[in-house]
């Protein structure tokens, strides 16, 4: 089958913005950026039957690839080992975009005729980070801090095609308002889901669904951490069809 049309090349005007919840998602043309790599890719096991243009996840996450399964077109994943960190002054939204593109322009060098996907995610309630607890003690914690309170997971997502440099990127919000947590539904909760990799100590495609009063998002899919409805949307821009053909 034919090869599907890469993404426009850079310079060239894309589409008007729209609007997600709380957030305006622009399609833009990225500037280019120099990201270090320090591992190779490693492939994922996917189905057949796909587009000719190899699709490569920038992500080491175990969360993401699963979602990316979900799509049924094969690709591989690379480790990007940037530098996560935001910048001084920087908006949760804007770190998370700059990151989403940073990866994916990590994995360009070493795959010259690929689309590229990166995604990150940062979190904040109110003013105040949330990130990965990284163990029980920290998680409890969290958990209790954001009883009752609403976080704002900010998900960026970008799309490079590195034969051409172009890249579409946007933010995705999920506006997430936490119930009144007890001890006993915390602790219960960490022994079963163990959590502590998850930014906020959440991992809503398990148990963690139940600590929520209530969600609010345009793609459900990026509270886990790849927003799945953006990124189909992106694909099929770039000429790779969604669900891949028989």
């Amino acid at each position: 089958m034919p090869s599907p049309a890469r993404l426009p090349t850079v310079g060239r005007r894309l589409g008007r913005p729209t609007k997600t919840l709380h957030n305006s998602a622009n399609f833009r043309l990225c500037q280019k950026m120099s990201a270090k790599t320090t591992a190779r890719a490693i492939s994922a096991g996917s189905p057949p039957g796909s587009p000719t243009r190899q699709l490569v996840l920038a992500s080491t996450s175990r969360y993401r690839a699963a979602l990316l399964a979900r799509l049924g077109i094969p690709f591989i994943t690379f480790a990007p080992g940037i530098y996560e960190a935001a910048r001084p002054g920087e908006a949760p939204a804007q770190t998370a975009i700059r990151l989403a593109e940073a990866k994916a322009r990590a994995a360009a060098s070493t795959h010259p005729d690929a689309l590229i996907i990166g995604s990150d995610q940062v979190a904040a309630c109110g003013s105040t980070p949330v990130g990965k607890p990284g163990g029980h003690g920290a998680a409890v914690d969290q958990l209790r801090m954001l009883s009752g309170k609403t976080v704002v997971f900010h998900t960026g997502l970008a799309l490079v095609d590195s034969a051409s440099g172009a890249c579409r990127a946007e933010c995705v919000d999920v506006v997430s308002t936490f119930r009144e947590l007890s001890d006993g539904e915390i602790l219960a909760y960490l022994e079963r889901e163990q959590p502590y990799d998850c930014a906020g100590s959440v991992k809503s495609e398990g148990l963690g669904i139940a600590l929520f009063e209530r969600i609010a998002s345009d793609d459900p899919t990026a509270l886990i951490g790849l927003p799945l409805i953006r990124l189909c949307a992106l694909l099929r821009m770039a000429g790779m069809p969604v669900p891949p053909p028989n």
